[in-house]
C-alpha cells in the first residue's frame, strides 16, 4: 500500500506529469516522470491510470493492486518531489506480476538516466 503522502490525487498533478514529464513505454505500461527541482522537501508521489481498455472491473482492480505493490517498493528510488504516473496498457491484464515488475523497472531506469 502506498502511504497517503506518496499518492497523486489532484487532476492538475496528473496532467502536469503526463504533459510535461518524460515518458517511457514498455509492453504493459507507460510511465510518466516529472521532476520538480524546486520541491526537494516534498516526497515523491505516484498515481495510476487503469482505464476500461484493460478489461472489466475485476481485471482493472487486479492490475491496479499489482502496480501499486510494485511502485510501493520503488518509492525510495524516485527523485524527491517528483510526480510519477503509471498508465496500464491493455496487455497488462494478461501480464504476470514479474512481467509488470520488469516493465516498470525498465521504464524507470530509462527515465532516471541523464536528462
Amino acid at each position: 500500500m502506498l502511504p497517503a503522502s506518496n499518492r497523486l490525487r489532484r487532476s492538475d498533478d496528473f496532467r502536469r506529469a503526463v504533459r510535461s514529464g518524460r515518458r517511457a513505454g514498455r509492453r504493459a505500461v507507460v510511465v510518466h516522470l516529472f521532476r520538480r527541482d524546486e520541491a526537494m522537501a516534498e516526497p515523491a508521489r505516484v498515481g495510476f491510470v487503469v482505464n476500461k481498455a484493460v478489461g472489466n472491473a475485476v481485471l482493472r482492480n487486479r492490475v491496479h493492486r499489482r502496480l501499486r505493490a510494485v511502485m510501493a517498493t520503488r518509492l525510495p528510488d524516485l527523485p524527491a518531489g517528483s510526480l510519477t504516473v503509471v498508465r496500464a496498457l491493455p496487455s497488462s491484464a494478461s501480464a504476470s506480476y514479474d512481467e509488470l515488475v520488469a516493465d516498470v523497472d525498465g521504464a524507470l531506469s530509462r527515465l532516471q538516466g541523464p536528462r
